[in-house]
């Protein structure tokens, strides 16, 4: 409608040409835009905005030096947990995303589409730290295993781990696992 508006109103000042010029230059850009939307997804989108649509809730780690909280989101479906951390450009010191997996299982990971090297932490069962992959490589489609069985795995920053102490055999408190305090 303003297009129209606009070409009737300039009719008299620009030529034929000019007109359509403009006209195929907009709809070339409107359909710029809706394909690079369809492309990204508008899950790429809701990454700008405060609510990532992951619930949050809180991860206990107890180390041999203390107690380290982390505010967690919960990938916890199938479809959270292709989408991970993908996209991300920060995430806070003590902010991570934990996958919960029911049964255990041998787990693969990986950083397509994550800007940001992260510590993945692979949780046992009962709450002990199986392992750990420290600075994994932004955007590499290595695949990252558990290498056992595993029903959790907590994605924080890269280098986080090491800053806070976390080592392999500390425990994680979190509802989800059958771990509790030594």
């Amino acid at each position: 409608m303003a297009t129209a508006r606009f070409l009737r109103r300039t009719r008299k000042h620009v030529g034929a040409a000019t007109q359509a010029w403009f006209v195929t230059t907009v709809k070339g850009a409107v359909a710029t835009a809706l394909f690079l939307f369809l492309l990204v997804g508008p899950g790429a989108v809701g990454e700008l905005s405060a609510d990532t649509g992951f619930r949050k809730d809180s991860v206990r780690i107890v180390t041999s030096s203390g107690v380290v909280d982390i505010a967690a989101e919960m990938a916890d479906t199938p479809a959270k947990q292709a989408k991970g951390l993908m996209f991300r450009r920060a995430l806070g010191p003590k902010e991570g995303m934990l996958f919960l997996y029911s049964p255990e299982q041998e787990v693969h990971m990986w950083m397509r589409n994550t800007y940001i090297p992260l510590d993945m932490v692979f949780i046992k069962r009962d709450g002990t730290i199986h392992r750990i992959e420290r600075q994994t490589e932004p955007f590499s489609e290595a695949i990252v295993a558990s290498k056992g069985r595993v029903a959790g795995v907590l994605e924080i920053n890269g280098g986080a781990a090491r800053r806070l102490g976390i080592r392999v055999g500390d425990r994680v408190l979190h509802k989800h696992f059958a771990s509790k305090p030594h």
